[in-house]
Order: C-alpha cells, then structure tokens, then sequence
C-alpha cells in the first residue's frame, strides 16, 4: 500500500462506533448484576474484546494499516492468548491442591479478646 494514501472516515462513523462502545458498555454493567456463575468473567471478556477490536480497527486505524502493522497485532494477540492459557492452567490446578493441615483445623478461640462480663 503507497505510503501518501490518506483514508478519510466519516463522522458519522466514528459517532457509530462511539455509540456502539457505550453500548457494549451499558451490556457489561447489565450483565454484571446478573449471576451467570461462572460465567460472568467469560461474557465479561467477550464483550472486553468485542470493544477491543473496534478500537484497534476503527479509532487506531489499523484495518486501513500495512501487512507489519497487521502481523504485530496478531502477534499480541497470540502473545494475550499464552498469557491467559497460562494463567488458566494455574488457576485450574490450584483447586486440586488441598490445603495445609492447621487450616482444616477448628478456629483458634483467645479468651482475652472476647468481651467479658462488666461489672
């Protein structure tokens, strides 16, 4: 792609996109109160993405962007994507693992720090 192409967007796309944002933020607040289980941190990320990636493309320019701008992305998105499967697995085990034994024991009770009978 020549490097002295200018691509012009309109106004009006950018108040789409912008309206589109704040859109998908009113959703994430609204799925907030909403109990999904486990599911709230998933629908969580896929909006955060779905926001992500309108602004990479559209405020950050970068569908209109050369072949290296487009490599670095997906190369950050790949790098994002390690970072979660990594966090997830040690997420994912730390369930397994039992806890120490003195945890598992009954609730230590200290008198003094009880409120005696006043007088």
């Amino acid at each position: 792609m020549p490097e002295n192409v200018v691509h012009i967007e309109s106004k009006k796309l950018y108040i789409t996109i912008w309206f589109a944002l704040l859109c998908f933020t009113a959703l994430t607040t609204g799925v907030a109160y909403i109990d999904l289980g486990p599911f709230n941190t998933v629908v969580a990320l896929v909006i955060a993405i779905f926001k992500a990636s309108l602004v990479v493309f559209f405020f950050m320019h970068a569908r209109h962007s050369e072949r290296l701008v487009r490599v670095v992305i997906a190369c950050a998105v790949f790098w994002l994507l390690i970072l979660i499967s990594i966090s997830m697995t040690d997420f994912a085990t730390r369930k397994r693992m039992p806890g120490p034994q003195w945890f598992q024991s009954q609730p230590l009770i200290l008198q003094h720090l009880q409120p005696g009978p006043t007088s």
